[in-house]
């Protein structure tokens, strides 16, 4: 089941992304956040009008997925930066199609024009999964993100979800 998350979801959610932060590049942080922090980032986005989704199996959220302004300037409020986590144990299993369609559909029924999604690569899975939205690659930059004592590449993928404004 897809639904917006809520406070209550915070927990989980940070589980699933502190997973990330510990054992990979594919989040750029490197502390841990908390239940808390992760509450006040979802209140954040959805008080800004995005949307924030969560994927949950036997009452257990096992995935999420949300957008943020691209940047604050007034030119970038119709594109927005769209991200999807999944429980590690939850990969391949086409939860992270069914978040970003749920995602994309809200937006797009907001009016936003243009979505962009960042991946620190290699990350052949991510990628696969931002083309099967039929996300392309618009840029790639060369050593922007230091974790882990070495330095990782970033490509960013768009789709623009209206033809106009």
């Amino acid at each position: 089941m897809i639904r917006t998350a809520d406070k209550s979801d915070a927990d989980n959610i940070a589980d699933i992304y502190n997973y990330y932060i510990e054992n990979s590049v594919i989040s750029f942080e490197e502390k841990t956040v908390s239940g808390a922090d992760m509450r006040r980032r979802i209140e954040s986005v959805q008080e800004s009008g995005l949307p924030w989704v969560v994927a949950v199996e036997d009452d257990v959220v096992v995935g999420y997925a949300y957008a943020t302004k691209w940047k604050e300037r007034s030119a970038y409020r119709f594109s927005v930066e769209a991200s999807v986590y999944l429980s590690y144990q939850k990969l391949g299993r086409g939860l992270g199609v069914r978040l970003y369609e749920t995602i994309f559909t809200s937006l797009q029924a907001a009016g936003v024009h243009t979505v962009i999604g960042g991946i620190a690569l290699p990350n052949p899975a991510s990628v696969a999964l931002h083309e099967k939205m039929g996300m392309t690659k618009v840029a790639h930059f060369e050593k922007v993100g230091f974790k882990f004592q070495q330095w990782h590449d970033v490509g960013y993928w768009q789709r623009h979800l209206t033809t106009e404004v």
